[in-house]
Formats: C-alpha cells, structure tokens, sequence
C-alpha cells in the first residue's frame, strides 16, 4: 500500500507542475497557482509516506511537514513556508472574485516549486526511495 500511495503522490506532483504550465501560457493564473501549489503538496504527501504519515486535510499535513522534516532538519526550512504561502495564493486565486496575481507571483511560485521539488527529490534519494 505505501508504494502505491508514494507512487501516486510523486506521479502527481510532476503532472501538477506540468500542467500549471500550459495554464500561465494561457493566462490563467489562478489555475497555474493551483496546480502549482499542489505540486508541492503532493510531494510533501509523498515525503509524510515515508515516515508513514497520512494525513485528510491539507492543513494538517502541512504541519505534520514542517513538524518532521523542517523543524527536525531534513528539509530546508524556506519550503514549508513556501508550502504555507503556495496554499494561500491557491485559495485566494480560486474564491477571490477579481484577479489577484500577477506573472510575477506565479513565476515566484514555479520558482520556488522546483526547488522544493529539487530538495524533495535529494532527500528521497538519499533514503532510497528514488534511484
């Protein structure tokens, strides 16, 4: 069970980056801040797996992240504000009834989603969840 769960969740997070792409190609700002938010929360999920940490409200795993892998050192610590931030930005883009980013948010955004994903990735290969 874990390795489907982690698998899907690592699956996931590169299509939520891919997509949130095509969305800011086309001025879709609100979409592309979606997904990238959660290709950061998905790979967050992936990483809480490891540790077999579940969790059904993003709240929570948020925390549960910061709690085990930023406060215990294992992940740098500007991800889990980045996390927090992405989660504001995806909730105010999709109940705000004006526009409210800019290119420059989401391109802030997908900067900072790599490199959450990047330091995912090393952490993971260092467990040897990835080859």
């Amino acid at each position: 069970m874990f390795k489907t769960k982690f698998r899907v969740c690592w699956i996931k997070r590169k299509g939520s980056l891919n997509r949130q792409g095509c969305y800011a190609r086309h001025g879709d700002l609100a979409s592309a801040a979606s997904w990238l938010y959660y290709a950061m929360f998905y790979c967050a999920e992936a990483l809480l797996l490891t540790k077999g940490l579940s969790f059904s409200k993003h709240g929570s795993a948020i925390a549960a992240y910061g709690q085990h892998f930023v406060k215990t050192g294992e992940m740098p610590a500007e991800t889990h504000r980045w996390l927090r931030d992405a989660l504001d930005k995806r909730q105010l883009a999709d109940y705000e009834v004006r526009p409210i980013l800019s290119d420059d948010d989401i391109e802030e955004m997908e900067a900072q989603a790599v490199q959450f994903l990047d330091a995912a990735r090393e952490y993971l290969k260092r467990r040897g969840y990835l080859s």
